[in-house]
């Protein structure tokens, strides 16, 4: 098939303009710049030979479009063996022209935001739907593994639950110490108004056990094992390993999911604990050096003031905090596009999904936990 050409011609008032080969996206830019260099100045008749006009997708409709209206309403315009295809095609484009087109919408502030609200609804609910699928896949893969536990790649689990797990200790430590050090603080400053500095160990042990020992942990969790499994999952889609993956027969989801979610289930609840006793031995400091109270007597006011289900509460949260992570994690990075800027912005998308479900989480954990008298 012959690429798309033109050539005119001109005698007493008439124009005849003969299309050539194939008028499509691949010769549009050349065809385009034909069509400009084109003078038909003074031609009062237009002739359109399409006799050799081989081909016509929308591109070349376009631009033959184009062509009638800069010709403008003072010229004839005769088509000469145009077939019926390329006719209902060139009709459909001059019917799709911007003065037919919706005018747009020009409401007020409030309309506008009311409709970008239902915008994001609807894409809020669209993404839910993918996730609970995705969900759903890992449920399977995971019921693959209980059946066979012969292919649980229980290497890969044990490197995830390293990074983690044991490298996330030092930072997770600093920061529920330091939390324990301004709870302890702060309360002992407010309630040193009512004479109950006491009652600061009680503030501080059932915050910590219950709330922010679990809560900050899954929040630098989401920010450090959840975006990189993002990045990580993301750049082996860039660098097409994943394909490399079902060509090979396997399942990515098995593959790839199944070690870093089942490693981090394994690994937040002990990280909980972990900030659990961090979270206290700062609020204990904070008390021997504010209140002069002693460590002794903290832990010995802390038994007497927190129950064994304040602790167990805390930590029944952290398998499910870690399920969430790592499968918001793994999710976005399975959606990366083939292209670097994706990544970054899946990866941030990952972090900001997963505080959000955790803390959605914990709103629900702890209503459930008041209606049950938990």
């Amino acid at each position: 098939m012959q690429p798309g050409g033109m050539s005119l011609q001109q005698e007493d008032g008439a124009a005849r303009l003969s299309l050539t080969g194939a008028w499509t996206l691949a010769h549009a830019r050349r065809l385009a710049h034909g069509l400009d260099d084109l003078g038909l100045k003074g031609a009062r008749l237009l002739r359109i030979d399409a006799t050799k006009l081989e081909r016509l997708d929308t591109a070349g409709a376009v631009l033959l479009q184009r062509l009638l209206t800069r010709v403008g309403q003072g010229v004839a315009v005769e088509w000469l063996a145009l077939q019926p295809v390329h006719r209902t095609l060139l009709d459909y484009v001059a019917g799709c022209d911007a003065s037919s087109a919706a005018p747009p919408v020009h409401g007020s502030g409030i309309l506008r935001f009311v409709a970008h609200l239902g915008w994001q609804m609807v894409f809020f609910a669209r993404e839910g739907r993918r996730f609970i699928a995705f969900i759903g896949r890992v449920a399977e893969a995971f019921a693959r593994i209980a059946v066979n536990p012969r292919r649980l790649r229980l290497t890969s689990m044990v490197f995830h639950m390293e990074q983690t797990g044991l490298n996330a200790l030092p930072i997770v430590g600093l920061i529920s110490f330091l939390i324990g050090v301004v709870m302890a603080y702060q309360g002992a400053d407010q309630l040193r108004q009512f004479g109950a500095e006491v009652f600061v160990v009680n503030l501080v042990g059932v915050s910590v056990l219950r709330e922010l020992g679990i809560l900050l942990t899954a929040i630098v969790v989401a920010g450090r094992s959840g975006s990189a499994f993002t990045a990580q999952i993301g750049s082996m889609k860039v660098n097409e390993e994943v394909d490399a993956i079902r060509t090979l027969g396997l399942d990515p989801v098995e593959v790839l999911v199944v070690p870093r979610v089942a490693a981090l289930i394994l690994t937040l609840p002990l990280l909980a604990f972990f900030a659990d006793i961090m979270g206290l031995l700062g609020g204990a400091l904070m008390a021997w050096v504010s209140l002069d109270i002693t460590p002794f007597l903290f832990f010995q006011r802390l038994h007497d003031a927190v129950s064994l289900n304040s602790f167990l509460v805390g930590l029944i949260k952290a398998p499910v905090f870690a399920a969430l992570i790592a499968m918001v994690g793994c999710y976005e990075g399975l959606r990366v596009k083939r292209d670097a800027e994706s990544v970054g912005r899946l990866t941030t998308r990952a972090v900001v999904q997963s505080i959000f479900l955790v803390i959605v989480a914990d709103a629900l954990f702890s209503i459930f936990f008041s209606a049950m008298g938990i």
